[in-house]
């Protein structure tokens, strides 16, 4: 915290200005110049001025330039920390000053788990600004748990159990998981008929997930049962799973909303359907200080109603 405040003083210098501080939080959240430069409609000039400049201020390299990417430095990366929190706190203090705390304009940073981000979240974040077209969205698909008011986000739909007491927590519901494979594979196996089968099958798991190399299965009489669960191909990405499923790469579980779509196109079957897995909770992380925040407000409860349209997500 004294240390962006320290950053935040050091702005009534004439060489730090927040013009060059955004377009460093932009190359850096971009890694490109060229990118920075056609997303404000200035010359990639403009842009190399701004960070050049900057840099002989704060007198330490903060970006790392190649042919390819811009990357931070360590430093750059610190100070990239710092100027994110500068400025949310700029821009939360002009809404207050002007009062349009209530104004539906502005723009709201989501972070989401991937797989679910693409194939559901995307499509309901359109529907938001077909409502609200004032209302700019900065959207971030990524499995890990970033911490939010460093990296700048307002609101993070994540999937599994959370322990992150800083942030406002709001449970939207529970994914329903389905053991899932292709026809073709199962053409060549015989399809399991109880858990103890799955043994003898290839498996296709989640290296990213703890314990994925033991399925617990719910019977149909409420006994629970613990079946290895192996195979030559692990991914770390919901739709890399969902590809080697349709590619009949072996049996998996899957939560309903990944592949809802196929098993009605009768290209994954359900196995076991007798037997369920156990669903995994999603949930809601909010920046406490955002939420109060017209815009975010709004977003909030556009996405709890509308979340309820996904398959396979039950919500209370």
């Amino acid at each position: 915290m004294n240390e962006w405040i320290d950053n935040f003083r050091k702005m009534d210098k004439s060489d730090i200005t927040l013009e060059r501080m955004r377009s460093f939080v932009r190359v850096a959240e971009r890694g490109s110049l060229s990118a920075v430069a056609r997303e404000i409609e200035v010359g990639q000039s403009t842009i190399s001025r701004h960070l050049r400049e900057l840099e002989e201020a704060v007198g330490v390299p903060l970006l790392s330039r190649t042919t390819r990417r811009v990357t931070l430095t360590e430093e750059g990366a610190r100070y990239y920390s710092s100027c994110i929190q500068i400025l949310r706190l700029l821009e939360q203090a002009n809404d207050e000053v002007r009062g349009t705390r209530g104004a539906t304009a502005g723009t709201i940073r989501i972070s989401c788990t991937a797989a679910f981000g693409v194939l559901h979240l995307s499509r309901l974040i359109y529907g938001f600004q077909d409502q609200f077209p004032e209302i700019g969205i900065d959207l971030s698909f990524t499995d890990e748990r970033v911490d939010l008011v460093r990296e700048g986000v307002d609101i993070a739909l994540r999937l599994g159990p959370l322990t992150d007491s800083s942030m406002k927590l709001r449970a939207i519901g529970e994914c329903t998981r389905l053991l899932v494979a292709a026809p073709a594979y199962l053409a060549k196996r015989q399809i399991p008929t109880v858990p103890q089968d799955l043994a003898q099958h290839e498996g296709v798991r989640m290296s990213n997930v703890a314990g994925s190399n033991t399925l617990v299965l719910q019977g149909p009489d409420g006994e629970r049962h613990g079946v290895p669960f192996g195979g030559r191909l692990r991914v770390d990405h919901g739709l890399a799973a969902r590809e080697a499923f349709v590619a009949g790469r072996g049996i998996g579980p899957a939560h309903q909303w990944l592949v809802d779509d196929l098993l009605a196109a009768g290209k994954l079957k359900t196995i076991l359907p007798e037997y369920s897995l156990p669903p995994v909770p999603l949930s809601m992380l909010i920046v406490p200080e955002r939420a109060n925040i017209a815009r975010v407000r709004l977003l909030i409860d556009f996405l709890v109603e509308q979340i309820r349209s996904i398959p396979g997500v039950n919500v209370p």
